[in-house]
């Protein structure tokens, strides 16, 4: 499949719909995807969202791309990666993250890290074979109950 990457500018009424469906495939948990949440994303000076398009211009899949500076330098998160379930195995979340990889370069990033589930193994495939390490490290979550989403950007 050839497959075209490309930064959402413009949330549409297309993109709201298609990354509405693709969240489930990724997350049972996220809340519902709507138009002010994907603005909201899009908006933030941190973040590119990246969509990749399959034949006929069907977006399957989609990336987000935080790069932001601290004390240590230029840090970069790849989050929310999924190819929805009928275009895995056909190059989409090769080209997202290679297209990631590449954004992060030009922002100053010199590491991009992201996490996989163990259970996603043909994530972890993906990955390894684009050059991602494993590290021993600890990731600690902490969960605030209750708390309203920020509107920071």
């Amino acid at each position: 499949m050839t497959v075209n990457v490309e930064v959402l500018h413009e949330v549409t009424d297309e993109t709201v719909k298609a990354l509405a469906q693709l969240l489930p495939q990724l997350s049972r948990s996220a809340p519902p995807l709507d138009r002010d949440t994907l603005e909201r994303v899009t908006g933030c000076t941190a973040n590119t969202v990246l969509i990749a398009r399959g034949a006929g211009g069907t977006i399957v899949g989609m990336l987000t791309l935080a790069v932001f500076p601290i004390p240590t330098g230029v840090r970069a998160w790849i989050e929310d990666v999924v190819v929805d379930e009928a275009a895995r195995g056909q190059g989409a979340g090769a080209a997202l993250t290679q297209e990631a990889l590449r954004l992060a370069g030009e922002q100053g990033a010199r590491t991009v890290d992201l996490t996989s589930r163990p259970s996603r193994a043909a994530a972890g495939r993906l990955y390894e074979r684009l050059g991602f390490v494993q590290r021993e490290s600890r990731l600690y979550r902490y969960t605030l109950t209750g708390s309203e989403p920020t509107t920071a950007g």
